[in-house]
């Protein structure tokens, strides 16, 4: 006999799945998920015309034991969204704009405290500062089958993403160790200006998609100032995915552009209630060259090259928990890799688990746990034992994570990581960081 909330979650479901691409999408219950609520019914009454409006605060506090010196640290993250459907706006067939601010600050408990080559908080930043992270328009064609963007684009939006890994602090789980280390790629928080093209197959169960960017997002010498500045030397940078998704055959309804706001009643019903699987080969490099860490011409002069690499993922439910709808188990695992001619790193593997809902009555609080071995490239261990610096093989972390949604708009994430050699030196003390994050949506 089926219960009264699987009945619900099934109906949920059904609804979600059978939605017609066309059809008018409810306003999400901005009064019952977000802190400031539905502005008197303002803001659903602008989400019906076209425009999402969301902002959303992380905190992250750490201590740190080990690494470079012990002692906490608090960093912070706000992120100011708005999403405009240019079609019922504007009547621009299939056209969407998103801009997205992110004000970064705090002192950075890695740079201060552990001392890791890949970091220890995703929203930990360099230069404390506010910038555009989002500003592009994408256009689609082909019943959607076809999506161009142009504009600032952060690349780990869409590519080498697995979304059963976001719940970990661990940057390491977004952006690839070996391709952060590099010449500034599009990344969080630090986004270039280009030109992204995505291909999907009619019942969205494969697509391709690539990206040019400006191989140098900003100004380096402003680092606190957004820009788009295509300087000499700045050379660009191409990347490349191709994936399989195959539980998502038959998705039309969802949103085809790497925007992130509060979702439709109909989609989040998807995404409570459906797995995850995903596939995906890639391939970035860069066009401009750097000087080799060891190499050298007949000159003595630093031979230059240039970077490149690749990746593969994938990330699968494997089996739901108890009869309760929502509560399921997804693994996944990565492995990443580049020619580490002028990076610390030139090997990293993930792998974890995300598990959702792991009690009963808890279906919207995630537990995550993730491993991952991030290999020191054989030239960086050269430059430093010749710099008389004893190497390890590999920086690895573990960490451990709990999500818990207090409501629907505040989450408590306390949060448990181990990293052993954090910056590659023999010597180096292995750090444990024990501390939380605290996320609101208003």
């Amino acid at each position: 006999m089926l219960s009264r909330k699987q009945i619900a979650a099934g109906i949920g479901l059904l609804a979600a799945l059978v939605q017609p691409a066309a059809a008018e999408e409810s306003a999400p219950d901005y009064a019952a998920t977000t802190l400031t609520g539905d502005w008197g019914g303002t803001r659903s009454s602008l989400w019906r015309q076209g425009i999402a409006l969301e902002a959303g605060l992380k905190l992250d506090s750490l201590r740190n034991r080990g690494g470079l010196r012990d002692g906490g640290q608090t960093v912070s993250h706000l992120e100011l969204k708005l999403r405009a459907d240019l079609e019922k706006l504007l009547g621009w067939n299939s056209t969407i704009a998103y801009i997205n601010t992110d004000t970064d600050g705090g002192a950075g408990i890695n740079a201060r405290r552990t001392g890791s080559l890949a970091g220890v908080s995703n929203i930990e930043v360099p230069v404390p500062t506010t910038r555009l992270f989002h500003a592009w328009l994408q256009k689609g064609f082909l019943d959607d089958r076809l999506l161009v963007l142009a504009g600032i684009y952060p690349i780990d939006s869409e590519f080498f993403t697995m979304d059963s890994a976001a719940t970990l602090l661990y940057p390491a789980y977004g952006t690839p160790a070996d391709l952060a280390l590099t010449n500034a790629p599009s990344v969080f928080n630090n986004a270039a200006f280009g030109i992204r093209a995505k291909w999907l197959s009619g019942n969205r169960e494969f697509y391709a998609m690539g990206a040019l960017m400006d191989g140098v997002p900003n100004d380096p010498a402003r680092p606190k100032a957004t820009a788009i500045r295509f300087a000499k030397g700045d050379g660009a940078f191409v990347i490349g995915e191709i994936g399989w998704t195959p539980l998502e055959t038959g998705h039309v309804f969802e949103p085809v552009d790497p925007a992130r706001v509060r979702p439709s009643p109909e989609l989040a019903a998807h995404e409570k209630y459906g797995g995850i699987s995903k596939y995906a080969i890639g391939f970035w490099r860069y066009g401009n060259p750097v000087q080799d860490q060891v190499d050298v011409d007949a000159n003595g002069n630093p031979i230059q090259r240039r970077s490149q690499g690749g990746y593969l993922l994938a990330e699968r439910t494997l089996f739901s928990l108890g009869s309760e709808a929502g509560r399921d188990v997804t693994a996944f695992g990565r492995y990443a890799f580049s020619s580490g001619h002028a990076t610390a790193i030139d090997r990293m593997w993930n792998l974890g688990v995300r598990i959702r809902g792991p009690f009963a009555g808890r279906t919207d609080d995630s537990l995550a746990l993730g491993w991952t071995r991030n290999r020191l490239a054989p030239k960086w261990r050269s430059a430093q034992q010749a710099a008389g610096t004893g190497t390890a093989s590999a920086e690895e972390a573990f960490e451990i994570t709990w999500r818990a949604a207090i409501t629907p708009w505040f989450a408590l994430q306390p949060n448990l990581q181990y990293v052993r050699h954090p910056g590659g030196g023999s010597a180096a003390r292995n750090a444990t960081l024990i501390g939380a994050r605290v996320e609101l949506t208003f």
